[in-house]
């Protein structure tokens, strides 16, 4: 597989409007059409020490290819259209393809928090019906893939388990053999995601393509990401907040993605260093470290993520959150890259602005995408949201369930004023 590596590429095409409108899967398979030799997945850091593996970057081509292979090899499961499987990854290229080839195979993947122990991982599995588990070799110290099949013995459900890497132990399906057989499967239509709130195995939630695809769009209605970008994140994959702010957003775009999972600073510096225009995306827990750090001219924004409850503070920016690409590159770096600050609200919303205080004080008058996410503000400071993007229900264990976008939700939180001016949001 390591053959599929390929040079950085810049491309001028982007996938058709149909696509992004589709599933993930969908948007790699009309990128690669589109433009296959363009940059769509790469991994940082010492990735053979980590999980056994060298780092690959994939070309759109290739991750299709593998995608393809591995969502026909899955089909041969003959499980059930819309069979829960869950995604227990670390974080890195194989994540991401493990979630398209599982929704490019009709089925509806479950993102589970890598962190979990062995008892997590069995309330998480039990809880979401789940009937397969993709995962990994090596972790770190960490066996995962043994891990699982251990917690598999108590879960009669359980039917299907398979892995990247090597350390794959008997019992547990290949992957990496799986990606080398021949054959490709096109993908069909999503069939949503599945994810846990608060990283509860016992709180499955369930969303839609539909709400899936207007999340991203929300999040990228203020973030002007281009197909010659790349997202460097920070963030893993396994909930709303990472998928949206990186594997979502940049497939919409026909972007690349770079994970710098787990974090190490040399493979970060050099990851940063690499001379591709960047979004930059980081948790707002490493936000004091990041101030002492000078970012590259190539670093065109930084989205810095809040996970509620949260502290925030009012921002201006005078350009609209936007910096232009054809300003005159230097070696010497910006005063500061443009800023975006997205706070999530649990596995319901994510609200991404470049002055996220003042919409969450008056979001009436924010530039909302008001026909994908509208937000409310009580007299209490209560939030409360509206729209496809906000569409989350709890997954029961035999249904689909349907939420009503038209509705408005508690959000669960509310924002903390001081003045007229909101500072934070606080759990109700």
């Amino acid at each position: 597989m390591s053959a599929f590596a390929v040079a950085e590429r810049a491309v001028e095409a982007v996938p058709d409007a149909s696509a992004r409108s589709g599933s993930l899967s969908g948007c790699l398979f009309a990128a690669a059409r589109a433009a296959p030799q363009r940059t769509a997945l790469r991994d940082s850091g010492d990735r053979a020490a980590w999980c056994g593996r060298p780092a690959i970057t994939w070309t759109y081509a290739a991750a299709a290819e593998i995608v393809g292979r591995l969502a026909r090899g899955i089909g041969a499961w003959r499980l059930p259209a819309g069979s829960r499987i869950g995604l227990w990854f670390s974080g890195g290229a194989e994540a991401a393809l493990g979630h398209l080839a599982v929704e490019a195979a009709g089925h509806l993947p479950c993102a589970m928090p890598a962190a979990w122990d062995p008892e997590q991982l069995a309330a998480g599995i039990e809880a979401a019906n789940l009937v397969g588990v993709l995962t990994e070799g090596r972790r770190g110290a960490r066996r995962p893939a043994e891990e699982l099949t251990h917690v598999a013995m108590r879960q009669f459900g359980l039917r299907y388990l398979a892995a990247f890497g090597p350390g794959v132990p008997d019992g547990v399906i290949s992957l990496d053999a799986m990606a080398l057989e021949r054959g490709v499967a096109e993908p069909v239509a999503s069939r949503g995601l599945v994810t846990f709130e608060g990283s509860d195995p016992e709180r499955p939630i369930y969303r839609s393509a539909e709400a899936l695809a207007a999340a991203i769009a929300a999040h990228c209605d203020a973030l002007p990401l281009s197909a010659d970008e790349r997202i460097l994140t920070l963030l893993p994959a396994h909930d709303l907040r990472g998928l949206v702010t990186g594997l979502g957003a940049a497939l919409a775009a026909g972007a690349g993605l770079e994970t710098v999972i787990p974090f190490e600073e040399a493979g970060f510096r050099t990851a940063l260093l690499r001379p591709v225009p960047t979004r930059m995306v980081v948790p707002a827990l490493i936000e004091p470290a990041l101030a002492a750090l000078t970012l590259p001219w190539t670093v065109r924004s930084l989205n810095v993520v809040h996970r509620a409850p949260a502290t925030l503070i009012r921002r201006t920016a005078p350009d609209g959150g936007k910096r232009r690409s054809d300003s005159p590159r230097s070696d010497s770096p910006p005063a500061g890259a443009p800023r975006l600050d997205t706070l999530v609200l649990g596995e319901t919303a994510l609200v991404t602005r470049p002055d996220l205080a003042a919409t969450l004080a008056h979001p009436d008058r924010a530039p909302l995408p008001l026909d994908l996410l509208a937000l409310a503000l009580a007299s209490d400071g209560g939030l409360a949201c509206r729209g496809p993007a906000c569409a989350a229900a709890p997954l029961p264990r035999g249904v689909t369930p349907e939420a009503d976008a038209g509705a408005w939700r508690d959000s669960g939180y509310r924002a903390v004023l001081s003045g007229g001016a909101v500072i934070g949001v606080a759990a109700v």
